[in-house]
């Protein structure tokens, strides 16, 4: 695919773009690798540590402590980003604090307070769910179809 795009160029283009990849540093991809499973790992801990927290001091199962438990992840994820502090953890983490409760909770408290100046509908609703909307629709559909898989394995497809 690369070498298609660069049969599309000029030559001037090509020359450019050979130049821009000589003079661009290098990728630290460990380091990357690193501060991102550190920092996914710290997120998981505090999310056990909250759970365990409901089995031992709230009576709660370990079947039961699930909900309240991805709750308080959202909340202390929203809470951390209305104060710019999980997108500080962001730039340093990378992929790490995209862990899917909490940074899908960041990334739909950064579009409401974004566009909270459009109003609450179409600034704040409209834009919330742009990001939101994808999300959910794939992830009904793939758990639609995991249902049906699960189902027919199962022996649900009629004997």
């Amino acid at each position: 695919m690369a070498n298609n795009k660069k049969k599309n160029l000029t030559p001037t283009q090509q020359e450019y773009q050979e130049l821009a990849r000589k003079v661009q540093p290098p990728r630290p991809v460990f380091g990357n690798c690193l501060r991102a499973f550190i920092a996914g790992g710290v997120i998981c801990l505090v999310g056990q540590v909250v759970q365990e927290m409901f089995i031992h001091w709230a009576g709660f199962t370990e079947k039961t402590a699930g909900d309240p438990t991805v709750a308080v992840m959202i909340l202390i994820s929203v809470i951390l980003t209305s104060l710019g502090v999980y997108d500080k953890i962001a730039q340093w983490a990378g992929a790490g604090s995209a862990v899917p409760v909490t940074g899908f909770a960041n990334s739909m408290a950064s579009a409401a307070i974004e566009h909270r100046s459009e109003g609450i509908v179409l600034g704040v609703g409209g834009q919330m769910f742009k990001i939101a909307g994808p999300v959910i629709v794939f992830g009904t559909v793939a758990a639609f179809i995991i249902g049906i898989v699960t189902w027919l394995f199962q022996g649900g497809g009629g004997s």
